[in-house]
C-alpha cells in the first residue's frame, strides 16, 4: 500500500479580491479540519498571499502562489521571485500551469530554471505537465510528458526530485468540463511515476502525481482512489469553498 500523503490543492487562477478570498477562507477553515492525513493548500493571487498567510496560519491549509520568476531579483517588471514568496510565508508555488505555457509563452527551459530555485528558497513546487486534445489523438501523449516531465527535472539534484509535487492535466480538460477517465488518468499517472523512477529509481514510490482537469465533487472520489493518483490540483470547482472541502474529505476517505 502506498504511503504517499493526499495532496489537494486549490487554483483560484484570477479570481477573489482579499475580502472575498477572507470570506472563502472563514468558509473553508472549518470544514477541513478534520481532514486527518491529508495535505491542502489555495493557490491564491498574488495580492492575496500575504493575507492568506496569516489567515491560515495554525490550521491545516497551505498558501501556494501561482507562479514565480527564476531570478531572485533583477529587471524583471511585473515578475515576483522566490525569496519575495518565502519572505511573506507562502510554502509552495504551482509552476507550468498549461495557462501559463499557453497564454504567457513560459517554456520548459524556463521552468527547468523555476524548479530548484524554488526548492532552494524553500518551497514546495507543484509542476503541472499534459497533452492538447489533437496532441492525444496523434497519440502523442507520453512522447509529450517524457519531454515535460525530463526536461523540468533535468536539473535537481536526486534528493530533490520526490520533493515535487506532478500535476498531470491534460489541456482538453482544464475549464472544459470534459474529464479524462479514469483509465486514462491511471495511464498517464503511472507514466509520469516511470519517467520520474528512470531519473531517480528512488523517487518512483515517493512523488506525489496529481490530477487536474475539470475535477468535481461528484468524480474526486473514484479519481482519487487510482493507485498513482496522489491527490488533485483543482481550477474552477474549488472556488465553491463547500465543494473544494468535499473534495479533501474524499481524498481522506480515498484508499491508499
Amino acid at each position: 500500500m502506498s504511503e504517499r500523503r493526499p495532496f489537494l490543492a486549490g487554483n483560484w487562477k484570477m479570481n477573489l479580491t482579499v475580502a472575498e478570498a477572507e470570506e472563502y477562507i472563514a468558509s473553508l477553515l472549518p470544514r477541513v479540519s478534520g481532514a486527518e492525513g491529508v495535505d491542502v493548500a489555495v493557490c491564491v493571487p498574488f495580492t492575496a498571499l500575504a493575507a492568506m498567510v496569516d489567515s491560515t496560519r495554525g490550521s491545516r491549509v497551505q498558501v501556494y502562489a501561482q507562479t514565480m520568476h527564476e531570478a531572485t531579483h533583477g529587471a524583471f517588471t511585473g515578475e515576483v521571485s522566490a525569496p519575495m514568496l518565502t519572505e511573506l510565508g507562502v510554502h509552495g508555488v504551482v509552476l507550468g500551469h498549461s495557462e501559463r505555457r499557453q497564454v504567457f509563452g513560459e517554456t520548459d527551459r524556463a521552468l527547468a530554471e523555476k524548479l530548484p530555485a524554488a526548492l532552494a528558497a524553500g518551497l514546495q513546487p507543484i509542476l503541472c505537465v499534459g497533452e492538447t486534445e489533437e496532441e492525444r489523438e496523434r497519440d502523442e501523449t507520453e512522447r509529450k510528458l517524457r519531454h515535460q516531465v525530463w526536461e523540468g527535472l533535468q536539473d535537481l539534484a536526486p534528493d530533490q526530485v520526490a520533493r515535487v509535487a506532478i500535476a498531470y492535466e491534460p489541456i482538453w480538460a482544464i475549464g472544459t468540463g470534459q474529464v479524462a477517465t479514469p483509465e486514462q488518468v491511471q495511464e498517464a499517472a503511472a507514466f509520469v511515476r516511470a519517467l520520474v523512477g528512470d531519473k531517480v529509481p528512488e523517487a518512483a514510490d515517493t512523488v506525489r502525481v496529481l490530477y487536474g482537469g475539470s475535477v468535481k465533487p461528484d468524480n474526486a472520489g473514484e479519481l482519487l482512489a487510482l493507485p498513482d493518483v496522489d491527490g488533485a490540483l483543482v481550477g474552477g470547482a474549488s472556488l465553491d469553498a463547500g465543494d473544494f472541502a468535499a473534495m479533501v474529505n474524499a481524498a481522506r476517505r480515498a484508499p491508499a
